[in-house]
C-alpha cells in the first residue's frame, strides 16, 4: 500500500516537472519589457527610470 502511494507521488511530481518546463504565451513579451541594465520592468514606451536602459 505504501509503495503505491510513493509511486503515485513520484509520478505526480514528474508530471508537475513536465508542466513547469512548458513556456507560457506572453513570456517573451514580458522578458523584453525589462530594462537590460537594471532588470526593472519598464511601463509604457519611454526609457527606464534608471537612465541607463534603452528605449522600448
Amino acid at each position: 500500500m505504501i509503495a503505491k502511494i510513493v509511486a503515485l507521488f513520484l509520478v505526480f511530481i514528474a508530471v508537475l516537472g513536465v508542466f513547469g518546463k512548458l513556456r507560457f504565451p506572453g513570456q517573451k513579451r514580458l522578458a523584453s519589457a525589462k530594462c537590460p541594465k537594471c532588470g526593472r520592468y519598464r511601463i509604457g514606451k519611454g526609457p527606464c527610470p534608471c537612465g541607463k536602459g534603452g528605449k522600448a
